[in-house]
């Protein structure tokens, strides 16, 4: 009985403990559910600000400022009275003028303040501007956090550390004088000199028809409208006794002109003018799209636009000084961000002779063409001429509308380098195939071809209808010498042919085809073949009388040619003094170079040589012509080439171009030059 009265006790007992366990470790499950609930919150969060902000990191040091302004807190923000679009025109407009580029954020911290449960970020940015680095712009922000967003708190310290409301940053330079670029003998070619200002003087114009005709004689003296002169004076701060300036004219172009006056200044001065325009180049004041190249440029600032004033830019323009502010709304100076002294620019010398380069552009007579004048055994270019030409000096004033209308619409296009451009070079050609031929080919300079007629074809079924065409058929039985002295397209087809295109190919390949040679010009390497490889019986033809796919400029011409006067050895050219350039090792033997150069004299001095015209210079000379065909809208048009060297004392090395003439044009554009050319740079000795 007792034993049956307890049972049911126990069963209660053992029910309740079980209830209780389980109690327990419901509650302990929920605990463990709340806390691991909690965490996830906490890195779900930690993960939002974070990627909050990247996004704001990522768009400031990309200067994307309207990105960078969608991620600040907008009350922040407007209660600095700013809208979004004005604060991020604001940090356009100081990021810009103080140039800065190439951000980088370093020492990035993102840190919970758990009393305020705020984040807080740090980082420090670094920058390049105007006037060089800064490494250590520490900035501080609180990170806000809503139901919807996560933004960032802005204050004015935002833009640059130190900041405060009303603030303003100042930039301010120091110009360096700029490096000057001289020829070889230190004359200018381009430097500050003098020049005089131009201005109306309102006083001495009279009224009515007097000052009607005073204005017409000022227009039609200094080539400026009448229409500029009157929007001139007609502006609200000019008076009777003001100076209004309307154009720069050098020294000893101030004529007296009733109504103008001049004053002393100076300026960038280009001495050769159009002579040395596409060699020099010239200056002009920083673009935007020159800013947006490189950033550490400011509006105002002067740099080289063209030619060697482009390419040496950085170090003829120095460095400039100057400091980046933070002012108060007094004008104070509140923190020097960065302050430097100005370095002024390093000057250049030329290989390049003022007197050379002046007489061989006057030859031109403003005909299109180029030349180009290379000492054969140093490479020092002593002249690059391309013609026609502009004048460097109307840029640096800046051009008028007009002036710059007159020469885009010129036909002969003024602004194209004609010494770096490729052409066809035609029979010039001839010498380097002549060396290939010779070393590599195999021949026998004293064996002949008989040819007859002005046209062959050879029997060969890749050949089709093509068919190759001689000047003269006065000579049939032709030896290397006569194809030189003759110009004889047949005979170079029918060795090429003989020595086969993976041959020719590869003799081809051993020069600095597609070198850009290291020189400060922007030009396209030389070739042979639109692929480096002759495919064809009929381009293999063509080229060995530089015709087919051959297209060089005339330094390339210069440095291709020189073995002929170099014993066998390229001559790598140079347009800076004193620059060493190493020639290459031998390429061709002596024997192939001294009956190349023999032939070369020769086709100057045997009386149907086709260089027979240079008999008239006054010492004697190596040549070899080139007519080559270009094709044309109606029909082939030709360009004529002169390559020329001193046979005597290898002083010199030519190569003239005329564009639509042919070779014997260009013997008689250029034999008075090439007379004088000997004795004006004979008085100095080549380095």
């Amino acid at each position: 009985m007792n034993n049956s009265r307890r049972t049911p006790k126990n069963r209660n007992t053992r029910r309740s403990i079980w209830i209780a366990v389980g109690t327990v470790m419901a509650v302990g499950g929920w605990i463990v559910y709340t806390n691991w609930r909690e965490e996830q919150r906490a890195i779900q969060r930690q993960e939002d600000v974070e990627a909050a902000v990247d996004s704001y990191l990522t768009a400031k040091t990309a200067s994307d400022f309207d990105t960078f302004v969608s991620t600040l807190s907008i009350q922040s923000v407007s209660e600095s009275d700013y809208t979004e679009e004005e604060l991020a025109e604001r940090y356009e407009t100081i990021f810009q003028g103080i140039g800065a580029n190439d951000l980088a954020v370093m020492d990035q911290e993102i840190l919970l303040d758990e009393e305020a449960d705020q984040y807080r970020l740090t980082y420090t940015l670094r920058m390049d501007t105007v006037l060089g680095r800064l490494d250590d712009l520490r900035y501080e922000t609180v990170i806000q956090e809503t139901e919807d967003d996560i933004t960032l708190e802005w204050a004015p310290s935002l833009i640059l550390p130190g900041m405060e409301e009303g603030d303003s940053v100042r930039v301010s330079f120091t110009e360096p004088d700029r490096g000057s670029i001289y020829d070889r003998h230190g004359n200018l070619l381009a430097g500050e000199g003098d020049a005089y200002q131009a201005g109306l003087y309102p006083a001495s114009l009279g009224e009515g028809d007097q000052r009607a005709t005073n204005l017409d004689i000022i227009s039609e003296t200094f080539d400026v409208s009448v229409d500029h002169l009157e929007n001139l004076l007609n502006q609200a701060w000019v008076t009777d006794e003001s100076l209004v300036p309307f154009t720069v004219v050098e020294e000893g172009e101030t004529p007296e002109v009733t109504g103008v006056r001049y004053q002393r200044t100076s300026e960038r001065v280009y001495p050769l003018n159009e002579a040395a325009a596409h060699l020099v180049g010239y200056i002009g004041e920083v673009t935007a799209e020159d800013i947006q190249e490189d950033p550490t440029l400011a509006s105002g600032q002067i740099v080289g636009k063209a030619g060697l004033e482009a390419v040496f830019d950085s170090q003829l323009r120095g460095h400039t000084g100057g400091k980046i502010s933070i002012v108060d709304t007094s004008d104070e100076v509140k923190e020097v961000i960065i302050e430097n002294e100005r370095q002024n620019g390093q000057s250049v010398r030329l290989t390049i002779d003022s007197d050379v380069q002046r007489d061989l552009f006057d030859s031109f007579e403003n005909e299109p063409g180029a030349g180009a004048v290379m000492h054969p055994l140093t490479g020092e270019l002593l002249a690059l001429v391309s013609a026609p030409s502009y004048s460097p000096q109307s840029f640096t004033r800046g051009i008028s509308a007009e002036e710059y209308s007159g020469y885009m619409d010129d036909e002969n296009t003024p602004f194209v380098n004609r010494y770096t451009s490729r052409y066809a070079p035609g029979s010039t050609f001839k010498i380097l195939s002549s060396l290939i031929l010779l070393d590599d080919g195999g021949i026998d300079p004293d064996e002949t071809n008989r040819i007859e007629g002005l046209q062959w074809s050879p029997d060969l079924p890749g050949f089709g209808n093509h068919s190759i065409t001689r000047v003269s058929e006065s000579v049939s039985d032709v030896d290397l010498a006569t194809a030189l002295i003759y110009s004889d397209n047949i005979y170079f087809a029918m060795e090429a042919l003989d020595m086969g295109e993976e041959a020719f190919t590869e003799s081809l390949n051993q020069l600095p085809f597609g070198d850009n040679l290291d020189l400060p010009f922007d030009m396209t390497p030389a070739q042979f073949a639109n692929d480096d490889t002759i495919d064809g019986e009929t381009l293999l033809a063509d080229t060995a009388y530089g015709q087919g796919q051959v297209l060089m400029n005339l330094i390339h011409q210069l440095v291709f040619y020189s073995p002929v006067v170099n014993n066998g050895r390229l001559t790598y050219p140079t347009v800076l003094l004193n620059e060493q350039r190493e020639n290459s090792d031998q390429l061709f033997t002596d024997e192939s170079v001294s009956i190349v150069r023999d032939g070369l004299i020769e086709s100057v001095m045997h009386p149907n040589g086709t260089a027979r015209g240079l008999q008239n210079v006054s010492h004697s000379t190596g040549a070899k012509t080139g007519t080559a065909e270009v094709a044309g809208e109606e029909g082939n048009d030709t360009n004529g080439f002169l390559y020329v060297f001193d046979a005597d004392d290898q002083t010199y090395s030519f190569v003239g171009f005329l564009e639509g003439q042919r070779s014997g044009d260009v013997i008689d554009r250029f034999d008075t030059f090439l007379d004088n050319l000997k004795p004006s740079i004979s008085d100095y000795a080549v380095n």
